[in-house]
Parts: C-alpha cells; structure tokens; sequence
C-alpha cells in the first residue's frame, strides 16, 4: 500500500505540506505563543492598562498560526516554481513573524497594536506597519490563489483543488472584512455588529472546505457526485458568510434569533453534513481493485 501511495503521489505532483517545513515551524511557534498567553491569563488576567487585551493576543496568534499552517499544506500543490515558492513562503514568514511580535509585543505593554491612543510616535508607526503587513499578507495570498484557478491545476488533483478554490474565494472576503475594520479603526458596526465574526469565519474556510474536498478524494466515489457534494456543501457556507456579513452590516449581531443568524446557521450544517456524509464514505469498507487502491496524501 504504501508503494502504492508513493506511485500515485509522484504522478500527481507534490504532497500536501511537502518541503514547507519552516511554514509549519512558523505555525508552530504561533501556537506556542498562543498558548503560553492562555497560561498568563489564567494566572495574571487579559487587561493590561491602559489598552493592552491578552485575549485578543491570544486569539490572533492562534488564528494566523492556524492560517499559515493551511498555506503550508496547500502551497506544495499550487504548481508553482521552486523560486515563486520560495518567494512566497520567505514573504509568509516575514510578514507572520511581524504580526507576532507587534500583536504579543504591544498588547503586554497595555498597547492596542493597530489603533493605539495612548502609544508613542513611534507606537503609531509600528501599528501603521501592522496595516501595510496585513496588506503585504493579502497581495500575497492573492497571488498564491491565481494558480489554483488554472484548468492545468484542476486536472491534477480535482476534488481536492476545487475545495481550495472555495476555500480561496472565502479567505478574500475575510481580508475584505480586515480592510473594513482598518477603515472604521475598530471591529463593530452599528449597535451590536461585529466584523470579527465574519472575519474569522471566512478565514476558517481554509480548513472546512479544504477538509471536504480532501475527504471526498480519499473516499473513492463516484467523482462526479463528489464534484457535486463538494459544489453544495461549500456553496452553503459561501451563502453562510454572505448572510454573516449583511447581518454585520445591518449593525445586529450575528448571534440574534432572527432571520439571516438562523439562515446562517442552515447553510453551515448543510455544509458539515456533507463532511460528515464524505466521512462516512471514506471509512466504509470497500472492495477495490489493485489498479484503484492507492490512496492520494
């Protein structure tokens, strides 16, 4: 089996993480400060005055770790150059790294990292430098995103890829929403808004639709009703974020009992029944032949 498996990974190109051993090592670290701010939390508390949130700290370290560690795994698979690849990962890791520093940095030293009221000159310019890297972090997923959109790169590995390119689409909306919150300065909209939420959503999408097409390539259907199950299952969480955000930009949470939440809440389970339904299809026991049995990574 696992001859098998070298075979087919060699006729479809490169594995999934693949080379992208400092890109994982980068998500690892963001984890890590994640959870050693969790721990100074527990014992000390989140505030530090006069505008420091370790909560805040906490959840964007392990929000971009959880990111970057879903670019490792696809940017092997993107059919880029050795040397575009290697411009893109060393852009990565330099613009995380700095988003790192400036969010754990500033938030023990009691100062908000992008909007700062009470910071020095110099506090100003380090966040204004957190705008232009979260801008840098944009242009360069964008432009990892464009292989994926080419019908060479379909060809490959076509379950999986059309879970990247859904995936994809949603991440650009979460960075519209980033872009949102540069311009008001802040994340809530109207009386109870709260773009954060869109944001986050949009960007785990990296994962839940990635994973679904994943799944579906690894369960051996039919491919053309895994095409299928993938098209609806990431169309209802496209639907889920569209819904998210008019709700978010009528200023009401997202968590009111009212109509858009509740539509929300619809697509997002429309979308994990069809993970769990292509679970259920990889795990079933199947007969196969020796040409078919060979698993992608």
């Amino acid at each position: 089996m696992k001859t098998d498996n070298r075979k087919v990974d060699k006729m479809l190109g490169m594995k999934l993480f693949e080379g992208e051993k400092l890109l994982v090592i980068i998500s690892m670290l963001g984890f890590v400060l994640a959870v050693g701010i969790a721990v100074y939390i527990g014992l000390y508390g989140a505030i530090i005055f006069p505008e420091g949130n370790l909560e805040r700290a906490f959840s964007f370290n392990a929000a971009i770790a959880l990111f970057i560690l879903s670019i490792a795994a696809i940017l092997p698979i993107a059919g880029l150059s050795p040397r575009k690849r290697a411009a893109v990962r060393w852009a990565f890791t330099l613009t995380v790294l700095y988003a790192y520093a400036i969010e754990t940095i500033q938030h023990f030293r009691g100062i908000n990292p992008r909007f700062t009221r009470a910071g020095s000159a110099v506090d100003s310019i380090a966040g204004a430098l957190f705008g232009l890297d979260s801008l840098l972090i944009i242009i360069v997923t964008v432009l990892l995103a464009i292989p994926f959109y080419r019908k060479r790169q379909m060809n490959e590995r076509p379950l999986l890829v059309l879970g990247i390119r859904y995936a994809l689409f949603s991440t650009m909306i979460a960075f519209a929403s980033g872009i949102w919150m540069i311009a008001l300065q802040g994340r809530y909209t109207g009386e109870a808004g709260n773009l954060i939420v869109l944001h986050g959503l949009s960007f785990h999408a990296l994962q839940a639709l990635m994973l679904l097409g994943w799944l579906s390539e690894r369960a051996h259907t039919d491919k053309k009703h895994a095409l299928r199950r993938i098209h609806f299952g990431s169309f209802a969480w496209m639907i889920s974020i569209v819904l998210i955000g008019l709700q978010t930009a009528l200023g009401r949470s997202v968590f009111e009992l009212t109509a858009l939440p509740l539509l929300a809440g619809v697509m997002l389970l429309i979308w994990l029944a069809t993970v769990v339904v292509a679970a259920f299809e990889l795990l079933r026991p199947k007969t196969v032949s020796a040409n078919s049995s060979a698993h992608r990574n």
